[in-house]
């Protein structure tokens, strides 16, 4: 009987390519991740390892990265993101209170996805937006000057979809 052995993962191959492409340089961390979570949809634990070795850096320093920057996941998100913004402009204008909205209207905590995977909430220190603050970022894109019930609204569009 011949040996079997577990098949290759395609996005792998791409990602080593990727890495190949950066000549491993450990200069290049951010957009090796970023083409990381692009194939995989986030960044999990044997991901970052293999990021680690492949550009001769520690652990640590890959995760501590991944964590610093909150366009990186390290669990799958749902199907609709919500970044609120907790930078001092944006707090001191209501951004806890859009936090606190959000995160009873949808049930979920901060850095979590909803039970039925709709919606992740995601917290940053800032997103550069102070001049529209309270400002979040809807699926990629940023809202500025948003009250409470506007972000309700757009939750109960996401979760009443069908």
């Amino acid at each position: 009987m011949p040996a079997t052995t577990a098949p290759v993962d395609k996005r792998l191959k791409i990602l080593d390519a990727a890495i190949r492409k950066q000549q491993n340089r450990p200069d290049t961390l951010i957009a090796i991740l970023h083409k990381a979570q692009e194939l995989y949809g986030y960044l999990d634990t044997p991901i970052l390892w293999h990021i680690a070795r492949a550009l001769r850096l520690p652990p640590s320093r890959v995760y501590g990265t991944a964590t610093f920057y909150h366009l990186f996941s390290l669990k799958p998100r749902g199907e609709h993101s919500c970044v609120v913004c907790l930078g001092t402009a944006c707090f001191v204008k209501g951004g806890q209170k859009l936090l606190d909205t959000v995160a009873a209207h949808a049930d979920v905590k901060p850095g979590q996805t909803t039970a039925d995977g709709k919606v992740s909430l995601l917290v940053a220190r800032c997103i550069g937006a102070c001049g529209i603050a309270p400002a979040v970022v809807l699926d990629g894109t940023t809202h500025g000057h948003v009250g409470p019930d506007q972000l309700t609204a757009r939750l109960e569009e996401w979760t009443h979809e069908s």
